[in-house]
This record gives C-alpha cells, sequence and structure tokens, in this order.
C-alpha cells in the first residue's frame, strides 16, 4: 500500500514538474510604452519569481491556470492568468498616492525576503564552478537579492514616511502630494535616526523648496527608453 502511494505521488509529481513549461513577455507603462524595469513578478501559491530586464523583458517558469502578480512602486498592480504561453504584452498604469489610513506599515516592517524566498538566497550563493557563478540562473538570484534588499529598505521608509504625515504637515494633495513625496523622500538612515520633530522640520523645508519651484520641475523625469 504504501508502495502503491509513493508511485502515486512520483507521478503527480512528475505530471506538475511536466507542465511547468517558461513564460515570456514584456512590461511597458500603459499609454506611453515606456519599458519598465524591475518590474517584480511572483506565481501565486508558489516562490516562482522574477524581475523585468533593462529592456522590459521577463521570464519565468510556470504552468496553465496559473496566476502571475506584477508589481512596480508607482504603478497599479496586474494579474495574468495562464492560458496559454504565446509571448506576453502586458502594460501597468501608473498610480496616484491615497490618503486611506490602512495598517500597510506593519505588513511591510515585516517583509522577511529571505524567509519568504530562500531559494534566491541559496541560488545566489557564489559556487565553485565558474559557469555556476557567472551563469543566468546565479546572476538572476544575485539580481533578485538585490532587489529584495532595496524593496525591505523602501518598505521601512515607507511606513514612516507616510501621505497621512506629510499631508498633516503641509498644504499638499493627489499629484502634487505624490510628486512632493518622490522628489523629496528620505534615506531609509535619515528616516530612522530622526524624530517627529526633526521630520516636521525636514517636511517644511522641503515644502519651502517645492514651491519655489516652477510647475513643470514639480516632478521627476519621466522615463525614457532612450
Amino acid at each position: 500500500m504504501k508502495i502503491r502511494s509513493l508511485i502515486i505521488i512520483t507521478l503527480l509529481f512528475i505530471s506538475v514538474a511536466a507542465s511547468a513549461q517558461t513564460l515570456t513577455g514584456s512590461v511597458v507603462e500603459g499609454g506611453s510604452n515606456i519599458r519598465l524595469e524591475n518590474v517584480f513578478i511572483r506565481e501565486v501559491g508558489s516562490r516562482q519569481v522574477a524581475l523585468t530586464d533593462k529592456s522590459g523583458n521577463f521570464y519565468i517558469r510556470t504552468a496553465l491556470n496559473h496566476t502571475l502578480i506584477l508589481s512596480l512602486p508607482g504603478y497599479v498592480s496586474d494579474t495574468l492568468f495562464v492560458i496559454d504561453f504565446k509571448p506576453k504584452h502586458i502594460e501597468l498604469k501608473r498610480a496616484g498616492i491615497t490618503l486611506q489610513t490602512v495598517t500597510i506599515a506593519d505588513s511591510k516592517a515585516a517583509f522577511n525576503p529571505e524567509a519568504e524566498y530562500p531559494e534566491v538566497y541559496e541560488k545566489s550563493k557564489f559556487a565553485l564552478s565558474p559557469s555556476r557563478i557567472f551563469g543566468k540562473e546565479s546572476r538572476d538570484a544575485r539580481r533578485l537579492k538585490r532587489y529584495f534588499k532595496v524593496e525591505a529598505e523602501q518598505r521601512q521608509v515607507d511606513a514612516i514616511f507616510t501621505p497621512v504625515l506629510v499631508s498633516s504637515i503641509v498644504p499638499l494633495k493627489g499629484r502634487d502630494l505624490e510628486n512632493f513625496m518622490s522628489m523629496y523622500r528620505p534615506s531609509l538612515a535619515f528616516a530612522k535616526n530622526s524624530s517627529q520633530q526633526t521630520l516636521t522640520v525636514y517636511i517644511n523645508d522641503c515644502y519651502k523648496k517645492f514651491k519655489l519651484l516652477p510647475a513643470d520641475k514639480r516632478g521627476l523625469p519621466q522615463l525614457n527608453n532612450n
């Protein structure tokens, strides 16, 4: 009986593994076709993850009827349900800042990529073989590791430098608030080591600079494909 169960489990595993294929595609900004780098792509229900490259291209192992989620700071996340393995062209829409006081801070602070994606950290370690060190799988894993490090740091800044905090100090909202927070976003070290009073002074000083800027300079430069 045990042997029969083992055979069934093995066959199921082989079937699932065989159904997984590599899906490729590209991600651009909706309305402009600007190719987006570092879009984070993950498969729901597994630890399969990927990042788009400088040209907005990606590849990820997945299977039919699986769901992928694509996310990038400043853009609305999108969901892709895999119905075939034809190359995908995906557009992400820009997102504005909302002032809803949802409990994002705790979840962002608790982000632990090493626990959530241990395979990435295992593959990113240098191996003895040069082919492993410079192989695409290892390079991609190291790139994901760097991405996770930056993401963890940015989430800590997000938990401190919030739209609710900034809008309670300066009279900004909507796109102006979004541009202001993007332009004067503090470093992690400053955000963590500053008191509420220090942050208030910093935000007020930045607001004085912001008001002096002409309207067309009140925002970060647009991305381009050049």
